[in-house]
C-alpha cells in the first residue's frame, strides 16, 4: 500500500504529469490500422509539414487527424504560449477502442458477424 495520505499522493502523481500540448479524439469512428497509417506519415515533422501531408492525404483518417492536430496547435498557442513555427508532432498514436458488433444476414438462415471498429487518438505536440 502507498505511504501518506491521499492528497499527498495525488500532489506528487500530479507533479510528474506530461505539460506538452496535446489533443486526443475518443471513439474515432476508424479502425486502430487505418488510423496509423496517417499517423506514421506525420510522426516528428514539423507542422506545417505535418498539415500538408494530412490536407492532401485520400485517406478518411486523414480529416480527423488533421481537425486533432489544428485543435493541439492552438491548445499550445492559447494553453502555453508556444510559438507556432518552433512546434512539431513528438508522439502521435491510436489506442483501440470499443467495437460495435453487427449481424450480416447470409445464406440458409446463418448469419455473419460485422465489427466496426473504434479508437482513441492522440496527438502531443512539443517544442523544438
Amino acid at each position: 500500500m502507498a505511504k501518506g495520505h491521499r492528497s499527498q499522493i495525488k500532489r506528487e502523481r500530479n507533479e510528474v504529469k506530461d505539460t506538452r500540448p496535446s489533443a486526443k479524439l475518443s471513439y474515432a469512428r476508424v479502425s486502430v490500422q487505418k488510423a496509423c497509417f496517417v499517423l506514421d506519415a506525420i510522426r516528428g515533422k514539423d507542422i506545417e509539414t505535418a498539415l500538408a501531408i494530412v490536407t492532401y492525404n485520400p485517406r478518411y483518417a486523414s480529416s480527423l487527424v488533421k481537425k486533432l492536430l489544428e485543435s493541439a496547435i492552438a491548445n499550445a498557442e492559447n494553453n502555453n504560449g508556444m510559438k507556432r513555427e518552433n512546434l512539431y508532432v513528438a508522439e502521435c498514436y491510436a489506442n483501440k477502442g470499443p467495437t460495435m458488433k453487427r449481424i450480416q444476414p447470409r445464406a440458409q438462415g446463418r448469419a455473419y458477424r460485422i465489427e466496426k471498429r473504434m479508437s482513441h487518438i492522440t496527438i502531443v505536440l512539443d517544442e523544438k
